[in-house]
């Protein structure tokens, strides 16, 4: 399936190719390290979209990311019940820590471990459209053929998401396969800006259900087909 639908991509791809060339300097593909199955990490291909300091300049904008303001209010409520301290007390080498608040520390930060910048302002204008249109990830059909990935999966996570996910809670997200497309994608339609990082992770967990059912290949179809609609949405996913 990858390679027939890489044979078929392949005009679009080269017109795409074209047009980030003459809009910015810099590559026109993307390799970033990524975080699959049982976290391997491997090299994760798509077509550039950003400018090419985007990742230097993640920083500048992480106050424009939609996961950490709807944590902030979530946070807000739901700390004043938390309890923070009189836990078992952990201790290291040159360290001693309070359990209960390590946790909380370690929960907090996988909380916000997903980005999302709404009108990001690192992207080209061509970047806008192959995203909306997801041509970007075609080069992901590479990943396909070198085994990194499956065409249905989990999304594989940038390092710095996945080194927060080390939580009981949620480890067993890394226990599917990683995909182009997935569970989260098109159940999120039309509502992504909404989605909060628990109801992602959880349907990433919910998928690897699925995937070591008997019926892991008809609901991977199943997913398939509703891809061909989410990406003509209107909501970006």
């Amino acid at each position: 399936m990858a390679s027939s639908a890489l044979l078929f991509a392949s005009p679009f791809l080269l017109l795409f190719i074209a047009a980030i060339r003459l809009e910015s300097k810099g590559k026109v593909y993307y390799i970033s390290k990524r975080v699959g199955t049982g976290y391997k990490i491997f090299d994760f291909y798509k077509l550039r979209s950003m400018y090419p300091d985007a990742d230097k300049r993640l920083k500048e904008f992480q106050h424009l990311n939609q996961y950490i303001h709807d944590d902030v209010e979530e946070q807000q409520v739901a700390r004043p019940t938390t309890e923070t301290s009189g836990g078992t007390v952990l201790i290291g080498d040159d360290t001693e820590v309070d359990e209960i608040q390590h946790n909380n520390k370690r929960k907090e930060s996988a909380e916000s471990a997903f980005v999302k910048f709404e009108n990001d302002p690192r992207i080209t204008k061509v970047g806008h459209i192959i995203r909306k249109l997801s041509i970007d990830e075609l080069p992901q059909l590479i990943n396909v053929l070198k085994g990194d990935m499956s065409i249905v999966g989990n999304r594989p996570l940038p390092l710095y998401e996945a080194e927060m996910l080390t939580t009981d809670e949620w480890t067993d997200r890394f226990n599917g396969p990683a995909g182009i497309t997935g569970l989260w994608q098109v159940e999120a339609r039309g509502r992504t800006a909404k989605m909060s990082p628990e109801e992602r992770k959880s349907l990433d967990i919910k998928y690897v259900k699925y995937a070591n059912s008997k019926y892991a290949f008809l609901i991977d179809m199943w997913i398939v087909l509703r891809t061909f609609k989410a990406v003509f949405q209107k909501e970006n996913v």
